[in-house]
C-alpha cells in the first residue's frame, strides 16, 4: 500500500562573526525511483541566494548549488517535499534462487551495466574493503549462500554486532576503527554492510534519505525529532534493487523516503561547500520531520 508523506527538513549554520561568503552544493530534493513519486517540492534560504542553480550528478542525483555573498552569521537552509511511496516487499523465494556467487557473476544486460558494477563494487573514500572487513563478512556472504538469505543475515548481523550511539563516531571514522568501537550510527551500519557486499562482488550503493518513526508508546512526537537515516542497497539478478537496512534489521519498506545514492556518504552529503569567515566556531542545527498525509 501506497504511503504519503510531507518531509521537512531544516538545517541551520550558526557562526560567532559574520560569513562574508559561502559557497554550497547538496541533493535538496528526493529523487522520483519506480517506488517513490515527488508530488511538490520547496527550498527556502535564508539569506536569499545571489545564485541558484539546479543539476544532475553522476548518480543521477538532483543537487543545487548555492551561493551567497550577503554578511550573515546564520544560513538557514529550508525544505519542504510531498512525495508518495510504494516499496514492493522483496520475495524471499526469488532472491533465494541465486547464490551469492551466482548473483556476483551476473550483469543486467543494461548498456550502463559496466559503468554501474565499476561505481558500486569497487572499495570508494570511506568504504575500504581491508582485513577487518573480510574477516567480519566472509562467514555472512559465504559463495554458495542463497542470496535473499545472505542480505538478511547481514543487516541480522550488524544490528546485533553493533550498538547505536550518537557521538561514538564522526565522519572520519574508518570501518576497522568502528568494527572496534562496535557501536556507531546509520551511516556507519551501512558503510560496513557495502564493505562486506562489494567484498563478496555484490553491486551495492548507499542510500540517504528518511525513515518515519513513531514516539514511544504513550508519548507524543515531538516536531523535529526525526532524522536523516541511510541504509544500502544491492542488486538483484533482474537488474532491481533490493533495500535493506541493517541499523533497523529488516528490509525496506513503504515508510523510507529516498533523498540521494552514491557509493558512500561522501557522494550525498545533504549540505557542503566553502565558507569565507573569521568566526572560531560554527553550530550546525537539524530538525527534521516526517508527516503521514493520512494522519490527523
Amino acid at each position: 500500500m501506497a504511503n504519503h508523506y510531507e518531509v521537512r527538513h531544516r538545517t541551520t549554520y550558526t557562526y560567532d562573526d559574520d560569513v562574508e561568503a559561502c559557497y554550497e552544493r547538496g541533493p535538496l530534493r528526493p529523487r522520483d525511483t519506480p517506488y517513490q513519486q515527488v508530488q511538490s517540492h520547496e527550498v527556502t534560504v535564508s539569506p536569499e541566494p545571489d545564485l541558484v542553480t539546479d543539476h544532475t550528478d553522476h548518480f543521477g542525483n538532483h543537487t543545487q548549488y548555492l551561493e551567497i555573498r550577503t554578511p550573515h552569521t546564520e544560513l538557514v537552509v529550508d525544505k519542504r517535499t510531498v512525495v508518495t511511496v510504494d516499496w514492493p516487499t522483496p520475495d524471499p523465494a526469488v532472491l533465494d534462487a541465486h547464490t551469492v556467487a551466482d548473483v556476483a557473476l551476473r550483469t543486467t544486460g543494461q548498456p550502463d551495466a559496466p559503468l554501474v558494477h565499476t561505481a558500486y563494487r569497487l572499495p570508494s573514500r570511506l568504504v575500504d574493503i581491508g582485513p577487518e572487513v573480510i574477516a567480519y563478512a566472509a562467514p555472512i556472504l559465504s559463495p554458495d549462500r542463497p542470496f535473499g538469505e545472505a542480505l538478511a543475515a547481514l543487516y541480522e548481523a550488524v544490528y546485533s554486532d553493533f550498538r547505536y550511539e550518537k557521538g561514538a563516531t564522526s565522519v572520519r571514522t574508518t570501518l576497522p576503527e568502528l568494527l572496534e568501537l562496535r557501536a556507531g550510527v546509520c551511516q556507519d551500519f551501512a558503510h560496513l554492510a557495502l564493505g562486506a557486499l562489494r567484498w563478496a562482488g555484490l553491486t551495492a550503493r548507499y542510500v540517504s534519505g528518511y525513515i518515519e518513526t513513531t514516539p514511544p508508546p504513550g508519548r507524543p512526537k515531538l516536531a523535529g525529532s526525526d532524522a536523516t537515516h541511510a541504509w544500502v542497497s544491492v542488486l538483484a539478478p533482474d537488474g532491481t534493487w533490493v533495500d535493506l537496512d541493517p541499523t533497523n534489521n529488516h528490509f525496506a519498506d513503504s515508510r523510507y523516503i529516498v533523498s540521494a545514492w552514491g557509493r558512500d556518504f561522501a557522494d550525498v552529503s545533504p549540505l557542503k561547500g566553502v565558507v569565507f569567515t573569521e568566526s572560531p566556531t560554527s553550530r550546525l542545527k537539524v530538525g527534521v520531520d516526517v508527516i503521514p498525509l493520512d494522519a490527523s
